[in-house]
């Protein structure tokens, strides 16, 4: 018993703090992780508790700095002043102004995307070269509104490319989406919300699905009081024949979207923290329930992840009327700063017909308050209404996303499309799958092989290596002497090292998630190792028990 109460740490203080989102207990995890001793000694604090990376996508950075030059040059053409006053690009001729500046500035940083870009706009896109290069102009100076203000004409068509590549696994589709460029994922989300509220598709109190785990945000979001929705949870549960768990929804957990009581269905694909893709078995399982038993179901999906999956397919192919997907440049290209998502939703969608459908007095609600924007407010789009709604309709005339933020993203989604080889994306994968290795060596554990890895965070769940390993009685044994988070505590206490708790993402209540995109190869060894020995320290305290 002396080695389990020398294990023992407060429960009180674990039990306060365990009701915390896991991004707010890790601001505690980190003061405990780096006291002021600490500071002092050779020690360094690991935090893979943020999902931010620690890579950058170059290339189209440098073309991004280099169209700069472009968009100044254009501008001290029509007027130079020696105040430092410049006018604004002139559309004539600026197609041909273009291709000398590539010509005349061969060798510089990203020069040569620039030039395979605007060849392949030009000769593959039949982009008109006056029209797109003006494009060009006016976004990297940023001297204009966005027109139209829900994204840009060439570069919606190009991210729209882009999209069908890396959410669609580059597969002939028939499908068009419009999309709406946003300040990254997390202002999308809110958007989409918020425009199914005013537009009467959800209402406070109505029954939605959460897929689970899910980001902590997603789980808190529902609840607020704007919404206050009645949530069901679709529960990612299923486990391998050897009992591992994959984290795959079971049959039975999808049926519960056949309940037409369900309005929405929202999911992160692939998850977070599991960071699994939603199997090809699962996905037509889900897809033959929506279909069959709940048509107008709405479908939101964050596929932010969904690059680092080999062949990934999104909600968006598969059900392309209900689905609005989500996409942020954030986690690929290393950009989580720059803002950059877009939201999709077909051309032809569920949404539309059922604004079409509403009671009359909601239209006429709704047309009094889009009036100002169109002569027929009834038939606006709901992608259309999501923009003026998130500028409250008033200010309408100065939505959307900055030039310079979509010059960026479509310099971003130019470079995937003419990477042919993907090299870039193998390069990515590479990576975290090395860093996934490293980790599982950390460990002493065998790597549990699944095809529908993302690799991005890893799920820990002791709980299940407790029960695999050691049986029921060593598992009853935590639960009496032990807090789920108290393993975090732990490693953060005396290995200076900050995970977030798994149960703060409606996951396993006794697992532990790791961040395997912030942190360097050898830094993740360490966290197995320390992990393991903490793990094996409450096997030893157990064992010491029984005698």
């Amino acid at each position: 018993m002396e080695v389990l109460e020398k294990l023992k740490t407060t429960r009180r203080r674990e039990q306060e703090l365990e009701q915390l989102s896991p991004f707010e207990l890790k601001d505690n995890l980190i003061k405990l992780a780096e006291p002021e001793k600490v500071k002092k000694m050779a020690y360094q604090m690991l935090n893979a508790g943020r999902g931010n990376p620690n890579w950058i996508a170059t290339t189209p950075r440098e073309a991004f700095f280099t169209l700069g030059k472009f968009g100044l040059q254009e501008c001290c053409r029509t007027m130079k002043d020696p105040s430092g006053m410049a006018g604004i690009p002139q559309k004539e001729g600026i197609g041909k102004r273009f291709e000398d500046f590539l010509k005349e500035n061969e060798g510089m940083p990203g020069i040569d995307l620039l030039k395979r870009m605007f060849r392949w706009a030009i000769r593959e896109k039949k982009f008109n070269k006056d029209e797109f290069a003006m494009e060009l102009a006016e976004g990297i100076i940023g001297d204009q509104y966005p027109v139209p203000d829900r994204m840009l004409k060439h570069t919606e068509s190009i991210v729209h490319d882009y999209l069908m590549q890396e959410m669609c696994n580059n597969q002939p589709t028939r499908n068009r989406f419009d999309l709406f460029a946003v300040e990254g994922g997390t202002a999308a989300i809110c958007y989409i919300f918020d425009s199914l509220m005013e537009n009467g598709l959800l209402k406070k109190g109505d029954r939605i699905a959460l897929g689970v785990p899910a980001f902590t945000p997603y789980l808190e979001m529902p609840h607020l009081d704007r919404y206050d929705f009645d949530v069901a949870y679709v529960n990612g549960s299923a486990k391998t024949k050897d009992g591992q768990s994959n984290f795959q929804y079971p049959e039975e957990e999808l049926d519960k979207l056949g309940d037409k009581t369900i309005k929405a269905f929202f999911i992160t694909n692939p998850s977070n923290p599991t960071s699994v893709e939603i199997c090809d078995s699962c996905r037509k399982y889900l897809v033959k329930v929506v279909k069959h038993l709940n048509p107008n179901l709405m479908v939101l999906t964050d596929d932010v992840y969904g690059t680092f999956v080999n062949g990934f397919v999104s909600l968006m192919r598969d059900l392309p009327r209900n689905t609005i997907c989500v996409y942020s440049f954030s986690k690929y290209f290393g950009c989580t700063g720059w803002r950059l998502g877009v939201i999709a939703i077909n051309k032809d969608n569920i949404y539309d017909d059922m604004i079409s459908a509403l009671p009359e007095s909601e239209k006429k609600r709704l047309n009094k308050m889009y009036e100002s924007l169109s002569v027929h407010p009834e038939k606006m789009k709901f992608i259309d209404r999501m923009v003026a709604d998130s500028r409250q309709v008033a200010l309408n005339h100065t939505a959307g996303l900055s030039l310079p933020q979509q010059m960026q993203m479509m310099l971003f989604a130019s470079f995937a499309l003419l990477d042919k080889k993907n090299i870039y994306k193998e390069a990515c994968q590479k990576l975290l799958k090395n860093r996934f290795r490293i980790f599982w060596e950390g460990m002493h554990m065998q790597i549990f092989q699944d095809p529908n890895r993302a690799g991005y965070y890893c799920e820990i769940d002791i709980h299940e290596w407790a029960e695999n390993n050691y049986g029921e009685e060593f598992v009853k044994f935590l639960e009496n002497n032990f807090e789920p988070v108290d393993i975090v505590f732990r490693l953060a206490e005396k290995s200076h090292i900050v995970l977030l708790n798994g149960g703060g993402f409606a996951g396993p209540e006794w697992s532990v998630r790791v961040s395997l995109a912030n942190l360097n190869e050898d830094d993740y060894r360490v966290i197995g190792e320390q992990l393991s020995e903490t793990m094996n320290e409450y096997l030893e305290a157990w064992k010491a028990s029984v005698k």
